[in-house]
This record gives C-alpha cells, sequence and structure tokens, in this order.
C-alpha cells in the first residue's frame, strides 16, 4: 500500500497537479472563448467538459514535456528532482500517463460536433511537439501560447459549430499573453538554459527582455479588448481590463532587475491578470 501511495505521489508531480498555476492560465482563456462564444450564457455541462479536459491536457502536457527533457532537466537546478529526471519513474510510465490522459480527454469530447473533435486533434499534436521547439525555435513561448490556447478555437467550434474571426483573434492574443509570462519563467533558468543550449524568449529577447514582455502584454490587452468591443461589452469588461494592466504594471516591478525569484512571482501572479479579465467579461453579461 505504502508502495503504491509513494507511485501516485510522484505521477502527481509528473503532471503538476501540485501546481496548478499551469491549468488556470489556460483556463482562463478557455472560459472567455465561452462566454463570448454563448453570449454570456453558456451550457454548464459544455463548460465542466471544457475545464476537466483543460486539467486532463495540461498534465498529458506536463508529462510528454517531461519526457522530451529528460536529459536536459538534470543540468537545471529547479527541474534536477522531478521524477522523471531523478528516476523516481521511468520514461515509459510517462508516455503511458499521457497517453491516458490525452485518451479521457478525447472521449469528453465525443457528444461535440465534427470541427471540435478534428481540432482537438491539431491540439494534441501542438502540445506533444511543443517540446522539442525549445531545440531549434528562438521563441518557442510563440508556439506555447498556441497550445496553451488552443481551447478557444475549439470552444467556439463546440457551442457554434465554426470558428470565426474573433476566435483567432483572441488566439493571437493569447500566444502574446504566453510570450510575456513565460518570458518571465525563462528569466528564471537563463543561465542554465544558456550553458545547456536550449532556446528560449529570454535568451532571445537578451537585454531588451523586459521591454518585449510589457510590449507583448500591450499587444494581447488591445486585442482581447478589440474583441470585446466587437461583442459589445462596456465598463465591467474594461474595469477588469483595467485591473490586468494593473498587474502587469506590477509584474514589471518584479521583473525590471531580473531577480530570478521575482521573475518567478511575476509568472505565477498572471493568474490574477487572467482572472480579471474573465471576471470583466462575465460581470459584463451577468449585469446588462
Amino acid at each position: 500500500m505504502n508502495a503504491f501511495v509513494t507511485r501516485c505521489h510522484w505521477y502527481v508531480k509528473l503532471v503538476r497537479l501540485d501546481k496548478p498555476i499551469g491549468i488556470v492560465l489556460l483556463l482562463w482563456p478557455t472560459l472567455v472563448a465561452i462566454w463570448l462564444a454563448s453570449a454570456g450564457d453558456p451550457n454548464w455541462n459544455l463548460v465542466a467538459i471544457f475545464t476537466l479536459g483543460t486539467v486532463l491536457m495540461r498534465s498529458a502536457g506536463c508529462a510528454i514535456n517531461d519526457y522530451a527533457d529528460r536529459d536536459f532537466d538534470k543540468h537545471v537546478e529547479r527541474t534536477a528532482e522531478r521524477p522523471l529526471t531523478s528516476g523516481k519513474i521511468s520514461g515509459k510510465e510517462a508516455l503511458a500517463i499521457a497517453g491516458v490522459l490525452a485518451l479521457i480527454s478525447f472521449c469528453l469530447i465525443l457528444p461535440f460536433n465534427l470541427l471540435t473533435k478534428e481540432l482537438s486533434v491539431i491540439a494534441v499534436l501542438v502540445a506533444g511537439s511543443y517540446p522539442y521547439f525549445k531545440r531549434f525555435f528562438a521563441i518557442p513561448q510563440a508556439y506555447l501560447g498556441i497550445a496553451f490556447g488552443f481551447g478557444i478555437p475549439m470552444a467556439y467550434a463546440a457551442i457554434q459549430n465554426s470558428v470565426p474571426m474573433v476566435a483567432w483573434i483572441l488566439l493571437i492574443a493569447n500566444i502574446f499573453w504566453a510570450i510575456a509570462y513565460d518570458t518571465e519563467y525563462a528569466m528564471v533558468d537563463r543561465d542554465d538554459d544558456l550553458k545547456i543550449g536550449i532556446k528560449t524568449s529570454a535568451i532571445t529577447f537578451g537585454r531588451y527582455d523586459v521591454f518585449a514582455i510589457m510590449l507583448c502584454y500591450a499587444i494581447s490587452f488591445a486585442l482581447i479588448s478589440f474583441v470585446a468591443l466587437q461583442y459589445g461589452l462596456g465598463l465591467w469588461f474594461f474595469t477588469g481590463m483595467a485591473i490586468a494592466i494593473a498587474c502587469a504594471i506590477y509584474h514589471y516591478t518584479l521583473i525590471r532587475n531580473r531577480e530570478r525569484m521575482r521573475c518567478f512571482a511575476a509568472f505565477r501572479h498572471n493568474n490574477w491578470l487572467g482572472a480579471a479579465i474573465f471576471a470583466g467579461v462575465v460581470l459584463d453579461y451577468a449585469l446588462k
């Protein structure tokens, strides 16, 4: 029994259920898309399915990421003791877990239309290939933004059986947001990444990293606001956006000196930035 509990403990750590920040960074944009696509009146079964699917796919993505990075993570201080890197579980176990989670996630959307299922296949391919983009792509955070934001077109497909232009604009906004927060994350590991040859936006942007982060926040906010205006959202949405902007300014105060733990704190604080935007959308529809 103790061996089983210990195994489960390492599986939880592999899929990062003990670190839910990644889940909410995927979830907020997906929920925003659900509210917009349903004009503020979503089907709660659909909300539950997409929420659970987000948890499962983020967990599967973590397992794939650790499998792909198992030979790199041992050289990075923050990741050296991850379950796969430290030998607590095997590579085959990690792949099996990722496969099972992805399969369960796909089963969740079986009641939905064909377009949603087709997009889910693309989502799995993007999520599975992301870890390998760090080998050659100068700004892999942009690709991460696609992986983290693919719930947006899927939500529109499930609700409207189509993916309008506003959904793709929201996805582009999510790409810029992901570049911003994941560059903050990458600033923590920059020295280690330089040693082992991993490419990140923090390395690519160099001394312009802080400027690039703030610019990406600004572009993301502008695109989301543009979409909100197309839907006729007003005071409550822009109140939420004002709070999100305040969060971004706070992040600047944390990252401007490039101190590792303050950069990590800025990354984690993006939960509140995403929550503020989502709350603004919900309240705007609810209080009309």
